[in-house]
């Protein structure tokens, strides 16, 4: 480990109990969300109480309960850079794979927002009615239908704008095939070919970029941005939370176990 000891956990939400000598005295008593919390730190979120840089404690507005807050972080922060990293998404159309996945529910959200036309990749029903529910116009299901195909269906043959993928070694040959010329794929995942083999030659006949993207060393601007989105949509009261679990600290053990086995749809949220 990076430190001898660690208190885990990036995301969160509650009050700002105290503040330091550079930080104005009002926000004493302020709701907020939190993100990278435990990033190069060895202090997490996993806590009753954790001193954070002011930057990091976000204004979370009183409509917002904790437990949706601390759904935010990492998740929204991530789709929103992959959805709009490239520019405005207005007219355009957006292939979302995992599109009932934790980020994946916020990039269809988002992209919604953004008045972009969205499909969604899914691996069953109930994760279907999740994408559904989250706002995409068109849901596949990757195991059953031809995703290709029915992306060319969708879009007369057109093809997509961008690609927001969870899964970028698996899904590459997909998303080159289904892009239109000058268009991106930003990619925050790739767990199942952790080193993909680069189509190159049909990538440049494109003409195509490929983002990756971390939430932890995006630019300082593409954060602001982010937090200036989703502070819009939680004030209107129009951001949906996936959230699988609540567990009490003491349960923390079994929140990681639940997250490990990779069945849950949505966040498990510790609460104290």
């Amino acid at each position: 480990m990076p430190y001898p000891r660690i208190v885990p956990h990036q995301d969160g939400a509650g009050i700002i109990e105290a503040v330091g000598d550079r930080v104005r005295r009002s926000r004493v008593g302020e709701r907020v969300w939190l993100y990278e919390s435990q990033w190069q730190r060895p202090f997490g979120s996993c806590a009753e109480y954790i001193a954070l840089p002011a930057d990091r404690a976000v204004p979370l507005p009183d409509r917002t309960s904790f437990v949706e807050g601390a759904c935010l972080g990492i998740p929204a922060m991530t789709a929103h850079r992959c959805v709009f990293a490239d520019g405005p998404v207005s007219g355009h159309t957006i292939l979302i794979t995992g599109g009932a996945g934790v980020v994946g529910y916020y990039a269809i959200q988002l992209a919604r927002w953004g008045e972009a036309t969205v499909i969604a990749t899914v691996s069953s029903d109930e994760k279907a009615a999740r994408a559904r529910q989250a706002g995409a116009h068109h849901v596949i299901n990757y195991r059953t239908d031809d995703v290709s195909k029915a992306v060319r269906e969708l879009t007369s043959g057109a093809g997509v704008h961008r690609v927001v993928d969870v899964a970028l070694g698996v899904n590459l040959p997909t998303s080159v095939e289904v892009l239109r010329p000058n268009c991106a794929i930003a990619a925050y995942a790739s767990d199942e070919q952790p080193e993909p083999v680069l189509p190159f030659r049909p990538m440049l006949a494109k003409d195509l970029m490929l983002r990756m993207v971390l939430v932890y060393v995006m630019p300082p601007s593409a954060k602001q941005a982010a937090i200036a989105d989703i502070t819009n949509l939680l004030e209107r009261g129009v951001f949906r939370h996936q959230i699988a679990a609540t567990l009490p600290l003491e349960d923390v053990v079994a929140g990681h176990e639940l997250v490990e086995t990779g069945r849950r749809i949505g966040a498990v949220v510790i609460t104290m």
